[in-house]
């Protein structure tokens, strides 16, 4: 049986078209590669990027802030629910082997540091520019960037 690989993706819950796009797209790549796509699982850039990997066949996890499955973008198809609000930020990246980051704020930097401490291999294509972060320019080369980090 082959291992599964777990790709995280990180970004704003509220989004512009240009980046939903961008997520969506990422989605994509991660769904083509047979990875398991990992969110927080709400909308936004975390919408656009499950809605990709779906279009693509893949499987999808968001782990939920609250604790009602039924918060989860449509999707998701293994909603966690945690009840931890922002806490469940590190849920995501500890359960993720690589993350690809899209813009965001505060959530999305509170994600950008867990993976930096963890040691979690860091693609961006965002607006941080953070030490430690491997800089892609397009959804392929960032998907193929976080799988040749996995270990």
């Amino acid at each position: 049986m082959r291992k599964k690989i777990y790709i995280g993706v990180i970004g704003a819950n509220d989004c512009g078209k240009k980046v939903a796009k961008l997520a969506h797209e990422v989605g994509q790549e991660i769904a083509k590669t047979g990875a398991i796509l990992v969110c927080g699982g709400l909308g936004g850039v975390m919408e656009a990027a499950c809605q990709g990997a779906k279009q693509q066949g893949g499987t999808t996890i968001g782990i939920i802030p609250g604790g009602k499955r039924t918060e989860a973008n449509p999707y998701v198809d293994i909603p966690i629910v945690t009840g931890l609000g922002y806490a469940r930020n590190v849920l995501v990246v500890r359960n993720s082997q690589a993350v690809i980051a899209l813009p965001g704020k505060y959530g999305t930097l509170s994600e950008i540091a867990f993976c930096l401490n963890f040691k979690i291999p860091l693609i961006s294509l965002s607006n941080w520019k953070i030490e430690g972060m491997l800089k892609a320019k397009t959804p392929v080369a960032a998907v193929k960037l976080a799988l040749k980090q996995i270990k």
